[in-house]
């Protein structure tokens, strides 16, 4: 049984003569413990399937399956329920809270799926490699530093799935193999 199963996904912007067809009949399954890496030129719509599959966007047509249960699409409030439970996201760009450290960053996430745990926290904090760097906010840490805590705070709530959005793409090589494992 697939954990992510996608059938038919489109997701068009525009009409007519500005249409631009992000997704066309994608079809997709990844089952439970497989690693899945999307390759692709800029604008290929890599970061727009994972935005699907995350519940942040919603296709024009198709269908999702999640564990094979139906995701709710459309609905704002059932796809975040379904987003807190079930993903963690690692974004391109961080989206980390300005005014928040990085320990508060990651314990948000789990406060707001109702698990926090402050030591589950600081283990990811120190297993990317940020240990003595909980309480910087994320104008004092190095772009690969603010990485990191992205990368610890998709982890922070046991999600069922973590997807990246080129998430070594700030970090070394030496940093990226660290994460990775």
């Amino acid at each position: 049984m697939a954990l992510i199963e996608l059938r038919n996904i489109d997701r068009h912007y525009g009409e007519d003569e500005t249409l631009v067809k992000a997704l066309d009949e994608i079809n997709l399954n990844i089952e439970k413990g497989e690693i899945v890496a999307l390759l692709g030129p800029s604008g290929s719509g890599k970061t727009t399937l994972l935005n699907v599959i995350a519940a942040l966007d919603i296709p024009t047509a198709g269908e999702y399956n999640f564990d094979d249960e139906p995701v709710p699409l459309g609905k704002v409030e059932e796809m975040t329920t379904f987003r807190r439970g079930n993903i963690g996201y690692i974004f391109q760009f961080f989206n980390l809270l300005a005014d928040l450290t990085a320990l508060e960053n990651i314990i948000l996430v789990q406060d707001l799926a109702g698990c926090r745990d402050k030591e589950r926290a600081l283990k990811l904090i120190d297993a990317v490699g940020l240990k003595g760097l909980e309480d910087r906010f994320p104008s004092q840490m190095s772009g690969g530093q603010r990485q990191r805590v992205a990368i610890a705070r998709a982890l922070a709530k046991s999600p069922s799935i973590v997807l990246g959005d080129e998430l070594t793409g700030n970090l070394d090589s030496e940093t990226s193999n660290m994460v990775m494992e």
